[in-house]
């Protein structure tokens, strides 16, 4: 059984010390990455988004329209340093889309 610790912290302490603990920090990356490509995009871009994926750190979008795939295109570093500017630190370095 675990130590008890008697000091008192904080719950946003305690919560960022279980997820380094747990080492959760990629898993919640992951779904944070989503999250804020919902919010950046907007409905006009979430309507024709199928698939989001990150892995290391490349961001994988799946698009079901080529004509909005090739317009994105165009703006990928912009996206990419919104994506990042929005979850805080460099998590996005490359963005491909499908």
């Amino acid at each position: 059984m675990a130590k008890r610790n008697n000091d008192h912290i904080n719950i946003q302490d305690a919560l960022k010390e279980f997820v380094e603990t747990n080492k959760l920090e990629k898993g919640l990356d992951k779904v944070n990455v989503k999250d804020a490509w919902v919010k950046l995009m907007g409905n006009g871009v979430n309507n024709y988004t199928t698939g989001i994926q990150l892995e290391r750190n490349t961001l994988f979008v799946q698009l079901s329209s080529s004509v909005l795939r090739e317009e994105l295109n165009y703006g990928k570093q912009k996206i990419i340093s919104m994506l990042n500017e929005e979850l805080g630190k460099e998590i996005v370095k490359k963005l491909i889309l499908r």
